[in-house]
């Protein structure tokens, strides 16, 4: 409740004349772009925003495992956490994975999979705090010719050190870096992370705010927008985490002056004529355990104990641009990840947070479809039953195995296809508009040739052009060239023949 209250009384103002404007001229199917990476982090999208982190390959939710050095073991978490640690496995799986929590760049808590933090107990270190103290506080100390070569220094002020395969304690007090030596272990990082979190937590209290406002204040400018328009797009998609609604003090490790970009992006959408989606692309807690979501350490989390907290969040967005005639829509949640978000908790969400927005919009609010084993059509009896809604659903080429085997041709045959039918068969089901939220211009198919882009961004552009509410690329700029739109739009690799 303090948490709603602080939503509610700090900041909670308007940016625009009337908070209860109607937003009724919006012009669909809308063509937009999504502003990725902008407000929200998504590392891989521009790698070099990590740079002047040091340990920056230890940053939170990193997965790391431990490797004994004399035992050749590998350090476990006996039966995922809640009891003590050992060494006595020779593969390693999901017990033998550690998740760090980054107090600063030597200092860390290592998470299990259970969700307990490891710390010393009085025999031996064990996995058992549900919440992170001094004591499950460890200094990660590297080689320094042999970054991967580390030993682990409790907050007793020893180290960690493998007995035996089954004895595990803190209490070594050698120097040595040799295979023999009990405390030093190889360490493995086999997953990473690097969105908000990773980044601002990375560079730390001082630097943060800097290296973000420089972000913020040149990633994306009143130029962009310009630009934007000009190819005849009519809309952006804006991603934005829960904590802007706390901006310009958010919680640790985040920082404030990211509503002030979003401020600045419904001004340079109303001078070009273009209306905004703003898109909580990460509720706190996290939706899906992505980076994209604010994670700290990949866990998803989010659940019915969070939808007062990310309903205030909506009704924050509402508050503030639901006066602004750019408002095209909120989208009440990116990407909530099946089955661990039911369907239950997500409708009972998507009604308290459209009743939040009705109180000072009627602009269209979006419900994200959820991802993994869950057909998008689960909403649409819900959907039917609010006004002005859109069902948003996100379309790649990518990231299984079926695509990856795919020929170019076979890639434009399925747009042809298995996308259009689909497609066809939700408009025909009498359900609420439909948003192609995210789709993109990268296919799985290897050394295609500018022409393949061509034909199948064509593809999905005669395809996706039959969504009722429309489409939102993913994204505007990327480092990965055929990701951005702008260097899409730049190379000729595609045609958007929209005027």
């Amino acid at each position: 409740m303090v948490y709603l209250a602080f939503l509610f009384f700090f900041n909670l103002i308007s940016c625009f004349p009337s908070s209860h404007a109607q937003n009724t001229d919006l012009k669909l199917p809308l063509r937009a772009v999504n502003l990725g990476n902008w407000l929200v982090t998504e590392g891989w999208m521009k790698p070099s925003r990590f740079d002047g982190i040091i340990n920056k390959d230890l940053l939170d939710g990193a997965h790391v495992q431990f490797l004994s050095t004399k035992l050749n073991k590998y350090l476990c978490a006996e039966n995922g956490g809640g009891t003590v640690l050992v060494a006595n496995r020779i593969s390693p799986s999901d017990w033998e994975t550690f998740r760090l929590w980054r107090v600063n760049e030597s200092y860390f808590h290592l998470r299990v999979l259970n969700k307990q933090f490891v710390g010393l107990g009085n025999q031996g270190v064990k996995a058992v705090s549900n919440t992170p103290t001094h004591s499950e506080t460890f200094q990660i100390v590297r080689k320094d010719d042999a970054p991967n070569r580390v030993r682990l220094k409790a907050s007793n002020g020893f180290f960690l050190q493998v007995q035996s395969e089954t004895l595990v304690t803190a209490d070594y007090t050698g120097s040595s870096w040799d295979d023999s030596d009990p405390s030093v272990f190889n360490i493995a990082i086999v997953n990473t992370l690097q969105g908000e979190y990773q980044i601002t937590n990375g560079y730390g209290p001082v630097k943060a705010p800097q290296v973000m406002q420089a972000h913020w204040d040149s990633y994306i400018t009143e130029q962009d927008f310009k630009f934007i328009s000009a190819n005849g797009l009519s809309a952006v998609r804006i991603p934005v985490g829960w904590w802007i609604a706390q901006d310009p003090n958010p919680p640790k490790p985040f920082v404030g002056g990211s509503l002030k970009a979003l401020d600045n992006a419904f001004t340079w959408a109303e001078k070009y004529g273009m209306k905004v989606i703003v898109d909580l692309h990460a509720a706190k807690a996290s939706q899906n355990r992505f980076e994209h979501s604010g994670a700290r350490d990949g866990f998803l989390e989010w659940g019915d104990s969070n939808i007062d907290e990310t309903v205030a969040v909506i009704e924050f967005l509402a508050t503030r641009y639901g006066g602004s005639p750019s408002l095209g829509a909120i989208e009440l949640m990116n990407e909530p990840w099946a089955p661990d978000v039911t369907l239950g908790a997500l409708t009972k969400y998507y009604k308290a947070g459209y009743d939040a927005i009705r109180k000072h919009t009627n602009a269209y609010v979006i419900l994200s479809a959820r991802l993994g084993p869950a057909d998008p059509k689960e909403l649409f009896s819900f959907a039917r039953s609010l006004n002005r809604v859109a069902i948003d659903v996100h379309w790649y080429n990518l990231f299984t195995d079926m695509f990856i085997t795919m020929t170019v041709q076979q890639n434009i045959d399925y747009i042809y296809n298995q996308r259009s039918s689909d497609l066809d068969s939700w408009i025909s089901a009498n359900g609420p508009p439909i948003l192609i939220g995210e789709w993109t211009g990268e296919f799985g198919a290897k050394n295609g040739s500018m022409e393949d882009y061509k034909r199948y961004t064509k593809a999905e552009l005669d395809v996706y052009g039959g969504a009722t509410f429309g489409w939102a690329y993913w994204s505007y700029k990327c480092e990965e060239n055929h990701w951005s739109l702008k260097w899409m739009i730049d190379n000729n690799f595609i045609q958007l023949n929209m005027r």
